[in-house]
């Protein structure tokens, strides 16, 4: 065993002579290898967070369709909202104001779609439910859409700490069918890049505009 030592030192000598001068000055005791916690600091630092109440009680009543709903309780339901992390990267909260209503379209919505897109920053990033109303060849169809918005434009440090952060949300999102990333406004502007999430070709119409 020792005669082995001894030859791997003389084969590594060797070939360290035959570098130059200005690479033998390197030793390997010089190499460093850095903590994880140094080399992804974004995702250590999200890979605790928490999904706050409110967020999970907001998808509960997406989830639910009531039948017996009255005027009032069909105004108030929730058609598409961000949800985004507390300024201490803690906890995933409702994005304040950054929401549409079912009472709101026909009102301050024309569409609700487009109303939508625009409530997304252009410069960070968004967790996001959007309540889809569709129509295919068959049957009009209503589909919660889980949206992660992560645009080029976004500072590396957001679309890392949301990227290692999804998971935390989806898991409370029990039930959801479809789930979009979305990487820039292009992907959005046409309305048939989400019809096909919900159905393929079948999609004739959504939100009530054709496809």
């Amino acid at each position: 065993m020792r005669a082995c030592f001894v030859h791997a030192a003389a084969v590594g000598d060797a070939l360290l002579g035959a570098l130059p001068q200005c690479i033998k000055s390197i030793r390997l005791r010089s190499i460093q290898f850095l903590p994880d916690l140094e080399l992804f600091p974004f995702e250590t630092m999200a890979s605790g967070v928490k999904v706050t109440d409110e967020v999970i009680a907001v998808f509960n009543d997406m989830k639910v369709r009531k039948a017996q709903a009255n005027e009032d309780e069909k105004r108030k339901r929730k058609k598409a909202i961000l949800f985004c992390l507390s300024k201490d990267l803690k906890n995933i909260v409702l994005d304040e104001g950054k929401e549409i209503l079912l009472g709101d379209i026909g009102n301050t919505v024309m569409d609700p779609y487009q109303d939508f897109v625009k409530m997304l920053p252009p410069d960070d990033c968004r967790y996001a439910l959007y309540d889809a109303t569709y129509e295919t060849k068959e049957t009009k169809k209503e589909d919660l859409v889980f949206i992660f918005w992560a645009p080029d434009s976004a500072p590396l440090k957001s679309k890392m700490i949301y990227a290692s952060s999804k998971d935390a949300i989806k898991r409370k999102f029990e039930g959801i069918k479809h789930e979009w990333q979305v990487n820039g406004l292009e992907d959005l502007k046409d309305r048939r890049t989400l019809a096909e999430k919900l159905g393929g070709s079948s999609v004739v119409t959504l939100e009530g505009s054709p496809i």
